[in-house]
């Protein structure tokens, strides 16, 4: 067994998934990481919404390209104009993760829960990767329309966590530089 350092080290934003979903027991494993992540006050205001239909998952992979065709950001307009790009890299399983609309802390909470996720799945040889282009999506018409269907209308999307095993080894991670400041 892998320690948790080591877990932190090798873990890769992954963007080339398998067709094939991952286990329940791994999807759950998981979630469950997600649950015991730190959040202010310990109020615990984040929604794990688990996407795993295809027909929904193109539906926002769409939804969310739109939106990246109207930003600032070139790239990003690339990006979302580029009708071969998916936004979720084709992952069978996407983690909306949202949180509390009234709470102060959701963004920082939520980001700690996807983090733990992230760890979580590297730690099960599962690829993942922290997508957050989904958040804009879900300020706008058709991502209200999916937060309403899904019972979360006191909710905001902060980001996505998505899920799938690795198409290909990848190579070693390289670190730019150490950036400790000792006063």
């Amino acid at each position: 067994m892998r320690s948790t350092l080591d877990v932190i080290k090798e873990r890769r934003s992954i963007r080339k998934f398998k067709p094939e979903q991952i286990k329940e027991e791994e999807l759950q494993a998981i979630i469950e990481a997600g649950l015991y992540a730190p959040s202010a006050i310990n109020k615990q205001s984040w929604n794990f919404t688990v996407i795993q239909n295809k027909e929904i998952l193109d539906e926002l992979n769409v939804a969310t390209k739109n939106v990246a065709k109207n930003l600032e950001n070139e790239m990003l307009r690339k990006m979302g104009s580029n009708e071969k790009y998916n936004c979720f890299y084709h992952a069978p399983t996407v983690i909306l993760v949202s949180g509390k609309d009234d709470e102060r802390s959701k963004v920082i909470d939520c980001s700690a829960a996807t983090q733990n996720m992230l760890l979580a799945a590297e730690a099960l040889n599962i690829g993942s990767c922290w997508i957050n282009r989904c958040k804009e999506m879900f300020e706008l018409e058709k991502g209200q329309q999916y937060l309403q269907k899904w019972h979360l209308e006191d909710y905001v999307g902060v980001g996505c966590c998505i899920l799938g095993y690795v198409e290909k080894a990848l190579p070693e991670k390289k670190i730019l530089e150490n950036r400790i400041i000792q006063g």
